[in-house]
């Protein structure tokens, strides 16, 4: 019988983004490898294990990296997979969540329900975050807008007490021009965010919309009112992180140093459950497109729900939400597409016909255009093949 490999996995256990990881890892073990794991229950912010200087071990994927832990690695020969965002660069092979995609879809969240002014809410001198916020800063200039930015330590002896924090919150809130959608770092920052707009007696989501990252269920449903979330892939991540260490265990090369992967989708809760349009036949235009596009929707069944002319509502559309309809009518089966790419085996044809497409190849066409893969190339890209072999 071959002998098992040994791995430590040293990735939280506090956190549904950390149990996720886990999960993919989990699925990887048991579809290809079984493994000997070495876990403990973790804390995010807690130190790697005394054990793992001296490990006689076969592999370590860890979420909770340093310097001095991969200098170990090195030193006993063992491959390290560092999942860790919180710096730029310690170990040779990384596997990240994609910082920038999660901000910019949080960001196109937020522009397509008709929001015009800015602000994210973030933690300073933490590296995740810095990527968050510059991605949606410049998602927001994209959509003409500036984007105002609070920021604050997280941990350690310069983070500050919770009333101090929330007063500087409710300040920065208190600046914001309304209505605004309000990007948070992470759902622990969108729930501060939604405490202080409660403090202020702020209206959410008409006044203030907020989106949070990590779709943290139990914090979300939590919040006053529940928080929308962006939902990173954190399965994947583990499963690829597995898939990277089994390959540099029996002796292969990775192709790629960094596998960042892409965001899931938006959870849509009352936060952001919201369009900030002060045009009433426009934003029944925009709700009816969401409600029906996917049902084979086209300008024309718009025009009879919404009692304007075609060139009223072209007008209009450009003006509030800067796109055409018939464009907002491509997002919304195009976003369809990709979440049953995600979400599901489906054939092509099924996924077509779901998402309102009457014929698959155009919408093959219309995807690769839009998105830079082919429908087959994005789901292998988040389900299936390696990045890290050459094949």
């Amino acid at each position: 019988m071959a002998k098992r490999s040994r791995v430590a996995l040293v990735i939280e256990t506090s956190t549904s983004y950390g149990r996720r990881i886990l999960r993919g890892i989990r699925r990887y073990a048991h579809t290809h490898q079984s493994w000997s794991i070495f876990l403990e229950q973790r804390d995010l912010s807690g130190e790697p294990p005394p054990w793992i200087k001296n490990w006689d071990g076969d592999g370590i994927i860890s979420r909770i990296t340093t310097r001095g832990m991969v200098e170990d690695a090195r030193r006993l020969k063992i491959p390290l997979i560092d999942l860790t965002d919180r710096h730029e660069t310690l170990s040779l092979h990384q596997v990240w969540s994609n910082d920038g995609a999660i901000a910019r879809l949080g960001a196109e969240h937020l522009i397509e329900r008709g929001f015009r002014n800015f602000g994210f809410c973030g933690f300073s001198h933490e590296i995740w975050a810095g990527r968050r916020r510059d991605a949606f800063v410049e998602a927001a200039g994209r959509a003409g807008s500036e984007c105002r930015i609070y920021e604050s330590p997280w941990f350690g002896r310069d983070a500050h007490p919770w009333e101090l924090e929330q007063k500087q919150i409710m300040a920065w809130l208190s600046a914001l021009p309304k209505p605004a959608g309000v990007m948070a770092c992470n759902d622990y920052r969108g729930q501060h965010v939604l405490d202080a707009c409660g403090r202020l007696d702020l209206a959410v989501p008409e006044e203030i919309a907020v989106i949070g990252v990590d779709d943290e269920e139990e914090l979300c449903e939590l919040c006053e009112p529940p928080l929308s979330s962006v939902v990173p892939n954190a399965e994947m991540v583990g499963y690829k992180a597995a898939e990277l260490l089994d390959l540099l265990m029996a002796g292969g090369q990775a192709v790629e140093p960094r596998l960042e992967i892409p965001p899931i989708a938006v959870v849509t809760r009352q936060s952001t459950d919201v369009l900030a349009i002060d045009d009433p036949e426009i934003a029944a235009a925009v709700r009816y497109i969401r409600e029906n596009a996917c049902r084979g929707a086209k300008v024309e069944d718009i025009l009879d729900d919404v009692p304007i002319s075609r060139s009223i509502l072209e007008r209009r559309f450009r003006k509030y939400l800067g796109l055409s309809p018939q464009s907002l009518i491509r997002q919304t089966r195009l976003k369809r597409v990709k979440q049953l790419l995600v979400d599901t085996d489906l054939t092509l044809a099924r996924i077509s016909t779901l998402a309102g497409f009457r014929h698959q190849e155009h919408m093959c066409v219309l995807f690769k255009k839009e998105i830079g893969d082919s429908p087959g190339a994005y789901r292998r890209k988040v389900q299936g093949a390696s990045p890290f072999i050459d094949s």
